[in-house]
């Protein structure tokens, strides 16, 4: 791998390469907490050759809003599920402002 690639890897956020214990640290929780997001299927860690779980910012990113929901009382369980609520509504969002923009020009132009 040329040294090129390998920065390249510093602005990927969807690079897993944060292990199971710096992710936890990052944020601020524990192991067990990544592990029960990762049950819940919120995240799905990729492993190294050794087999250990690796996480990327991305998959932190979606940890961190699931903890935020789980210190105010939400239920693990529940939290990912509206983890993963709100990530479908964003993309539903994102799908739909795509389709306006791509019908309003024509629809502008038969006015």
């Amino acid at each position: 791998m040329t040294e090129e690639n390998s920065l390249s890897r510093l602005d990927d956020d969807d690079y897993p390469a944060y292990t199971m214990g710096r992710a936890a640290e990052m944020l601020g929780t524990t192991p067990a907490f990544l592990w029960a997001i990762g049950e819940a299927r919120l995240i799905a860690p990729l492993r190294s050759e050794g087999g250990h779980r690796r996480y990327s910012r991305y998959q932190l990113k979606i940890a961190a809003r699931a903890r935020e929901l789980v210190d105010q009382g939400t239920p693990v369980e529940a939290a990912c599920r509206i983890v993963i609520l709100e990530d479908q509504l964003e993309e539903a969002r994102r799908i739909n402002e795509e389709l306006r923009a791509s019908v309003e020009p024509r629809h502008t132009a038969d006015a």
